[in-house]
């Protein structure tokens, strides 16, 4: 059983949230404030937390931060009454994984859990596997029967993000800042240069294929 770090000074959000996550098979942990997270953590392993933003003591940013600063990988997902793109952007910078707008739908939120849970158990593996194709984080390299290539690391990170959200589009712009970077200066259609790069060195491969969704972005289709 999964066990999430629910941390929201709001007593009646708290508790719903960690009804919901019983409901569907995960063990909340629950925490009013950041510093109180801390100490749940410094206790007990959490396989990913949910943080508001706005909390009295340590808020979400400060939160997020020093958990990023004292090596914690574990996936955060920061729920906020904002929506505006700088507080968007203050979040990604101090190192959330995704982000949720309040009211929280229950259904949106239990799917964002599963999805940063996956991704979590891929990148601790450092190995994504499709039919016969292996892909190894470590190594940059992509592999398939006696076909073995090393990748430019940028390659590699986009072939293996797409691939592990199969049929999940990823605008230009979602794959420019986790590649890339939020602060990077490179152009967006070099995102196209990688992607056309990918389908000549992979064409042959019956297993995938990366798929252009015209006006929103790019995705991976598992043929298999």
């Amino acid at each position: 059983m999964f066990k999430i770090l629910i941390v929201e000074d709001d007593l009646n959000t708290r508790r719903l949230m960690a009804a919901v996550l019983k409901a569907n098979g995960y063990e909340p942990v629950l925490a009013e404030d950041g510093e109180k997270a801390l100490d749940v953590l410094d206790h007990q392993q959490v396989d990913l937390v949910i943080a508001d933003i706005m909390m009295p003591k340590l808020d979400g940013y400060q939160l997020t931060k020093q958990l990023r600063q004292s090596g914690y990988n574990l996936p955060i997902l920061m729920v906020t009454a904002r929506q505006s793109m700088p507080d968007i952007r203050e979040g990604f910078l101090v190192g959330t994984d995704d982000y949720m707008v309040k009211p929280v739908d229950e259904e949106e939120m239990l799917l964002r859990i599963k999805a940063l849970l996956r991704r979590a158990r891929i990148v601790n593996e450092h190995r994504l596997t499709v039919g016969q194709v292996v892909l190894e984080y470590d190594a940059l390299s992509v592999s398939r029967l006696d076909d073995y290539q090393t990748l430019p690391q940028k390659e590699f990170y986009l072939l293996y993000k797409l691939l592990s959200y199969p049929d999940v589009i990823f605008t230009r712009m979602q794959l420019m800042d986790e590649i890339w970077g939020m602060d990077s200066e490179t152009d967006d259609r070099t995102v196209n240069v990688h992607i056309n790069r990918l389908r000549d060195r992979f064409n042959h491969y019956p297993e995938f294929e990366i798929v252009t969704v015209r006006g929103l972005g790019y995705k991976a289709v598992r043929r298999l």
